[in-house]
C-alpha cells in the first residue's frame, strides 16, 4: 500500500506544501494568530515542517534523525495554543494542501490525520 507521502507526489510536493502554508501565514491576515507564535525569519520552521510531514506522511524520517522524537506537544507548549490557533493552522494547512493541488481523496485523509494532531495541540480553554 502506498504511503501518503508516496501518494502526496513525495518530496517535491511537501516542500510545496510547506513553502505555500508559510507563504499564506505570512500574507493573509486570517492567520495572524498563527503567524505571531513563529519568529520573523520562518526558514527554520520551514525546515522542521518540512522534515517532519516527510516522515509524518511515511517518507524519510528526517526530523526524527535530526532531533530526535517529534514530542509534538511538548515542544508546542511554551505557545498558547486555543481553538482559534488550532482552527487558523488548520485553515492555513487546508488552503496550502488546496493550492498545491492535492489529491482530493489524499487531501481528505491528511485533513482528518491533521485535526487530530492540531486538537491535541491545544493546551489552553477557548
Amino acid at each position: 500500500m502506498e504511503t501518503h507521502y508516496q501518494r502526496i507526489g513525495g518530496e517535491e510536493t511537501i516542500r510545496r506544501l510547506v513553502d505555500r502554508f508559510y507563504d499564506l501565514m505570512d500574507e493573509d491576515p486570517d492567520y495572524y494568530g498563527i503567524r505571531k507564535l513563529h519568529p520573523q525569519d520562518l526558514a527554520g520552521a520551514r525546515g522542521k515542517l518540512f522534515m517532519f510531514l516527510s516522515g509524518w506522511t511515511g517518507g524519510p524520517q528526517l526530523y526524527e534523525e535530526k532531533f530526535g522524537h517529534p514530542r509534538l506537544r511538548q515542544r508546542h507548549l511554551p505557545f498558547t495554543i486555543c481553538e482559534a490557533e488550532r482552527d487558523q493552522w488548520m485553515g492555513c494547512m487546508v488552503r496550502a494542501m488546496d493550492d498545491v493541488g492535492v489529491d482530493d481523496t489524499v487531501r481528505r485523509e491528511l485533513t482528518a490525520a491533521f485535526q487530530k494532531t492540531a486538537d491535541f495541540m491545544r493546551n489552553k480553554e477557548g
